[in-house]
């Protein structure tokens, strides 16, 4: 029989498609262990004890769990973020539980910080904190081969990236196919904005540039065609980010390219306010559907920039936006981050309509987390910053923002996905964050929701009249949705019922869904049913035949 592997390499991702970048870096730079490990994916959806039961399954050479096959040690290593880390430790407590002979090695941004105080970190054999890359392998050589390690929390090496074996062969074609490919051309963030992790690297680091391309090459040729970059400043280096981009204009406008670049789609993380005119060129070449750029605005609020030590240029920010939004085909997620100290409800309104007005496709809200290590939390007795106890260690409240206004937000931020970012509803939004004021005036309805020309304020009491009226923020259903909008906008709004079906109506078709939402009802399309319930009619009639 083939013989299980030692080592596994295991991680629980927030979704299928989302592959772990960091487990194939481990697997690359294995050395002559490679061959005894393999890498077990799973998602936070998965049964912890199915997870177990797959784990130990391949360990044991797909034998009974009941009856392993002894090969000697055996290793798995767990890649842990804020994100997994709950369903991660109900994972290990069960592994452990059932084979407490395997050694647990854990790993990732959720346990290289504050490690005296983790539960998880209690039930392991062994902690990496930090880089990994290369430490792993020299671990389990040890817990394999000897002297066996002293120490249960070991600082990851951080060797020149030039000693790294880079991951991308560990792709499957599957993976390329049908998932998102990660992929960074450096590591780390010069600046040191005090709510994110990266406030701790001392500068950014770039992987040879020629060595990073024929990687990409390579995925390419082997069909990979969503690259998602990681990098916490694509554009901090200009040279770097026009090759970058250069090579994959080069593959759109190639002859023949055609038909082997459709579905090419690049993501990139990027500075706000620095976008000089090299870039610019480049970006304005590309053709709709292939660029997208997530832009971290956080705050425009000059004092909280300053507090969380963030350096950032609202006004070239502003240009660069307008510029992106009118003169490129590129598509904008930028993001904006509630709860920072300071930052009020008032104050972080006035930066959401700022951002509103620039036009990008999407606006994500996030709300502050404390996350492990970072240097926000030197805030928290001056601004009585509360966070919960449990991931993702949200803000509960603060001196500036009560918790009743912190539960508000969040359903703004659940809403606005489902309503804005979800782009089932582009000519109705306008029309429920600023096209009913005149109307209402006009009516002589008063000050009415939205009165104050604030798109947040009007989306904000959208949300909590969405959620007095039914007390969830998911499960919504997109015919729920446009009833929801109809009754508001007529009700609450005083808007003519015919203008406001004729947007929705526009918005519903323009979605492709296939229901029948009661407020449009009858001015829907007739439409053949659904195939099984033709066939369930066609039998009705037959049998009434």
């Amino acid at each position: 029989m083939t013989r299980p592997p030692d080592i596994l390499l295991t991680t629980l991702n927030a979704k299928y498609i989302h592959p772990s970048l960091g487990l194939r870096y481990l697997l690359a730079n294995m050395g002559d262990l490679k061959p005894q490990t393999a890498i077990r994916e799973f998602t936070i959806a998965r049964k912890p004890q199915e997870v177990v039961d797959a784990l130990l399954a391949t360990l044991d050479g797909q034998t009974p769990v009941s009856e392993p096959i002894s090969f000697g040690p055996r290793i798995i290593g767990f890649g842990v973020y804020i994100w997994n880390v709950s369903q991660t430790l109900s994972v290990i407590r069960l592994l452990k539980a059932a084979r407490p002979d395997i050694a647990v090695i854990l790993g990732g941004p959720e346990v290289s910080y504050e490690t005296d105080e983790q539960e998880i970190i209690r039930l392991a054999d062994h902690v990496i904190t930090g880089w990994g890359d290369l430490s792993f392998a020299r671990l389990c050589k040890a817990l394999l081969q000897g002297p066996q390690p002293l120490m249960k929390i070991i600082a990851g090496e951080q060797p020149d990236l030039d000693r790294i074996v880079l991951p991308y062969a560990e792709y499957s074609d599957a993976d390329l196919i049908k998932r998102v490919v990660y992929v960074e051309a450096s590591r780390g963030c010069p600046f040191k904005c005090e709510f994110c992790l990266s406030a701790l690297d001392k500068t950014a680091w770039a992987f040879d540039l020629d060595r990073f391309l024929g990687e990409m090459e390579r995925l390419y040729r082997r069909g990979a065609r969503n690259f998602k970059f990681v990098d916490r400043t694509f554009n901090l280096k200009i040279d770097i980010a026009v090759r970058i981009l250069q090579f994959f204009l080069d593959r759109l406008t190639a002859p023949g390219s055609g038909a082997s670049s459709a579905g090419l789609f690049v993501h990139f993380e990027a500075v706000p306010d620095h976008l000089p005119d090299a870039l610019k060129a480049l970006i304005a070449r590309f053709p709709p559907g292939v660029l997208q750029f997530e832009v971290g605005i956080q705050t425009f609020t000059v004092e909280v920039q300053q507090r969380i030590s963030r350096k950032q240029d609202n006004d070239k920010t502003d240009a660069n936006l307008r510029w992106l939004v009118g003169r490129s085909n590129a598509n904008l997620h930028t993001d904006l981050l509630f709860g920072l100290p300071g930052e009020s409800l008032e104050s972080f309104a006035a930066g959401f309509d700022r951002l509103y007005a620039q036009g990008p496709q999407e606006i994500q809200l996030g709300i502050l987390k404390r996350l492990r290590g970072t240097p926000i939390v030197r805030h928290a007795i001056e601004y009585r910053m509360v966070f919960d106890t449990a991931p993702p260690y949200s803000l509960q409240e603060s001196s500036t923002v009560d918790a009743s206004t912190m539960q508000r937000v969040s359903r703004f931020a659940r809403y606005w996905e489902l309503v804005a970012n979800s782009g089932r509803f582009k000519k109705t939004l306008p029309l429920l964050l600023a096209g009913h004021v005149a109307d209402c005036e006009a009516g002589g309805a008063g000050a009415g929701p939205g009165a104050t020309g604030s798109p947040f304020h009007a989306f904000l009491e959208f949300s909590d009249w969405l959620w007095q009226r039914t007390e969830k923020t998911s499960g919504f259903s997109p015919e729920f949705l446009v009833d929801a909008l109809f009754d508001y906008l007529c009700g609450r709004c005083a808007l003519p019922g015919s203008r406001v079906k004729q947007v929705l109506l526009e918005d519903y078709l323009a979605s492709g869904a296939r229901g029948s939402p009661p407020s449009l009802r009858e001015l829907l399309p007739k439409r053949d049913p659904p195939l099984q319930k033709r066939r369930v009619l066609n039998a009705a009639i037959a049998g009434k035949a």
